[in-house]
């Protein structure tokens, strides 16, 4: 077997094995909570800061364990994947795709970084700014609410072993 063929194979093995954990973060984003409490706005746009939200608290946790790291990249492969059908779905042509998914994975990289920085501190004030930046809210949102949820959300990924983590096995 030729040295593209096994990186690619390990590739799309290793995405395989995070699949469930892709799976389990729309779950995740998807639950009315993040909606009716936070005031997440019920868009296009919110549904996207919501996915990005639990990715990125997924992504956190796979950091702090080094064979994860590596099967973040997939992860993020599948939100790729994921964004780029939806995009198709919506109309939005070849031409354009590249410059589009460029500007979602910039989008996720800039919320990782400051999602990292904010989870770190000891306050909800970061967590609170960062999310208001950052997610498409409602007339009654709560940032402070997104916050708290955010930090349970965190604090049940770790606390988790990395094979559950992987198979998607969040407790919510």
């Amino acid at each position: 077997m030729s040295l593209l063929k096994r990186l690619f194979a390990s590739g799309a093995k290793d995405q395989a094995r995070v699949r469930r954990l892709w799976h389990r973060v729309v779950e995740i984003a998807r639950e009315p909570g993040w909606y009716t409490k936070g005031g997440i706005a019920d868009t296009v746009e919110g549904r996207f800061d919501a996915i990005t939200l639990v990715l990125v608290a997924a992504m956190l946790r796979m950091e702090r364990t080094e064979h994860l790291r590596g099967m973040s990249a997939r992860l993020t492969e599948l939100f790729v994947d994921d964004m780029d059908g939806q995009l198709r779905q919506a109309g939005v042509g070849d031409l354009v795709m590249g410059k589009r998914m460029g500007k979602l994975m910039s989008v996720l990289g800039g919320r990782l970084d400051a999602l990292r920085a904010a989870l770190a501190e000891s306050d909800d004030a970061a967590l609170i700014a960062a999310i208001e930046r950052n997610v498409t809210l409602t007339d009654k949102a709560s940032p402070p609410a997104i916050a708290a949820e955010l930090r349970v959300l965190a604090a049940t990924l770790a606390a988790i072993d990395d094979d559950s983590l992987l198979d998607g096995r969040i407790a919510r």
